[in-house]
């Protein structure tokens, strides 16, 4: 598995958090957890969550009140998992971003297909085909894994977040300057050169021949396209 998806878990009670992390992992995920709001605010920056497993009744502040600051400050799917079950408590936090609404007690398996649902929602919005192949290469942006002629390659998360940015629109130019929003959106003196490290060591792992690329190619000045793949 190349690059996990990250899952964090915003939880007070630490059996929860402890029962999520067990069924999250053993599905595949990697997971983050904190323990009331602040905590898990700092770890947006941190760990780039995909998913955000959030409890309601948090010591610091109402969870109600995190789904917009979640909202605001990066892309993740928010799932409420909360003991509250009034009507009013999910129309709320859904109206507010929260894109489902588990309540405690839970079913692991039912928890573990929502947050397949989720993260299939999530690339449907941003644009993305699930799976491209091509020429033995395949990128499975859904369960984030690249393998050639079946064989996974490892990639860092900046190298993943690089490929999957292009995977998701294969065959255009995706500008350097989005690139690094994108993959670096919380370092303001991001610079290209950051950039063609990544790219260069992408190449050296996917290319048949890194010195003549053919499927990560340089547009001069402007950005990179994936080619090859659909």
């Amino acid at each position: 598995m190349t690059a996990p998806n990250v899952v964090l878990v915003v939880d007070d009670e630490p059996a929860i958090r402890r029962l999520l992390r067990t069924a999250l992992e053993r599905a595949g995920h990697s997971v983050r957890e904190a323990a009331n709001g602040g905590a898990a605010l700092a770890a947006l920056a941190a760990d780039r969550p995909q998913v955000v497993l959030l409890d309601l009744g948090l010591p610091d502040r109402d969870g109600l009140e995190l789904v917009p600051l979640i909202r605001a400050r990066c892309d993740a799917t928010i799932l409420i998992v909360s003991a509250r079950d009034a009507t009013d408590q999910k129309v709320a936090a859904l109206d507010l971003g929260a894109s489902d609404y588990v309540t405690k007690p839970f079913d692991s398996d039912e928890l573990l297909a929502r947050v397949r649902a989720a993260l299939r929602h999530r690339l449907t919005v941003h644009g993305g085909n699930p799976v491209l192949r091509g020429d033995g290469l395949t990128i499975d942006l859904l369960d984030r894994r690249v393998s050639r002629d079946g064989v996974d390659i490892h990639l860092t998360p900046k190298e993943y977040d690089v490929l999957a940015e292009l995977a998701r629109f294969p065959g255009r130019v995706i500008t350097h300057s989005h690139l690094l929003r994108v993959v670096w959106p919380y370092e303001i003196d991001a610079q290209v050169g950051y950039l063609r490290v990544v790219v260069r060591n992408l190449r050296g792992k996917l290319e048949r021949d890194p010195a003549r690329p053919a499927l990560i190619v340089n547009e001069l000045g402007v950005g990179y396209r994936l080619m090859g793949v659909d």
